[in-house]
């Protein structure tokens, strides 16, 4: 049981975009039928590595070539999406992926993405709220006016009231903001506090709370499973460092938000064992039993796919068939 995650990311020194797009889907299609619990494709704008700046795309192309595989966009910045055409969007790929696409919204933490959109990053709260009303009503299908115009999204989706939508973020505002909305909410970190103002918020705007996960600090969110690890940490650590660093680099003085790490080198990254692991069968096997799904990243930092195959197949030749 795993979950793969694809960022995109494309470093001068890994493996070229042309390489990286068709493998993600290759290993998508290929993954659904051994153990794959999900993809999940993220977004970022305007960085040197290329991260994936268009994960509606992806993800069609993505339920394009799967027949069962959940896919979650994990996160769409909303207030740098027009929100009718978002829903648009979001209702033709739940037809076409017959309901498996869901979404997380954010508000996102970069001025340079709003810079480059043209919206005002000040902003972003009240944009969120207001697009985020607009994009729940669009994407039910459903016939409304909205300031004196009418909006009406067609074709109608196939899952009953539109893909489904959580939000997520860092910050006890958009625990409440989920909350507010009626949401499930994904955070990224924050402990206990977050929790409780997500609850406390749902129940005062007449809302049941839903999932909400905070993750503990020392999560493991990006793991690869070899035969030799040391070997595999000579190959991968330098595009695991690459993923550590670049977002540590969008994240300076952060300490409350799971996978982030001040490791600087390869070696403090593989002694820390904590967010970027490599860990034998015998051990990854016992993450499954322990009730977690193994968090894979088989493309992290431009990862040559010749290499990211061979530690792929080691989870579903040899760790799967042990459960």
């Amino acid at each position: 049981m795993f979950v793969m995650r694809f960022d995109m990311r494309a470093p001068a020194f890994g493996a070229p975009t042309t390489e990286l797009y068709p493998t993600a889907l290759e290993m998508a299609a290929w993954a659904e039928s051994r153990g794959g619990l999900m993809a999940v494709i993220c977004e970022h704008h305007t960085m040197a590595d290329g991260y994936l700046p268009s994960p509606v795309v992806l993800a069609t192309a993505m339920a394009a070539r799967t027949s069962t595989l959940p896919i979650m966009v994990a996160v769409v910045v909303l207030p740098l999406y027009e929100p009718v055409r978002l829903a648009e969007d979001i209702v033709v790929l739940d037809i076409i992926s017959g309901g498996r696409v869901s979404y997380v919204g954010g508000v996102g933490y970069r001025p340079e993405e709003y810079e480059h959109h043209g919206v005002d990053f000040h902003r972003r709260g009240q944009i969120a709220d207001e697009q985020l009303a607009l994009l729940l009503r669009a994407k039910t299908g459903e016939s409304f006016e909205h300031e004196g115009r009418r909006i009406h999204v067609t074709p109608p989706p196939v899952t009953p009231g539109g893909p489904s939508i959580a939000w997520g973020g860092g910050t006890e505002v958009a625990a409440r903001r989920a909350g507010r909305f009626g949401l499930d909410f994904i955070g990224q970190g924050g402990g206990p506090s977050m929790e409780d103002a997500y609850a406390e918020e749902a129940r005062a705007h007449g809302h049941e709370p839903g999932f909400c996960l905070v993750p503990p600090l020392d999560t493991t969110t990006t793991l690869f499973v070899a035969h030799d690890v040391d070997r595999a940490w000579a190959e991968i650590g330098p595009h695991l460092l690459h993923d550590v660093t670049s977002y540590a680099a969008l994240n300076e003085g952060n300490a409350d938000t799971a996978s982030l790490t001040t490791a600087s080198t390869v070696d403090e990254l593989r002694a820390e064992d904590r967010t970027h692991r490599i860990v034998g069968v015998d051990e990854a096997v016992d993450v499954i039993r322990g009730g977690e799904p193994l968090q894979l990243q088989p493309l992290v930092g431009g990862l040559p796919p010749e290499i990211a195959w061979r530690h792929l197949r080691i989870v579903t030749d040899d760790v799967m068939p042990r459960l």
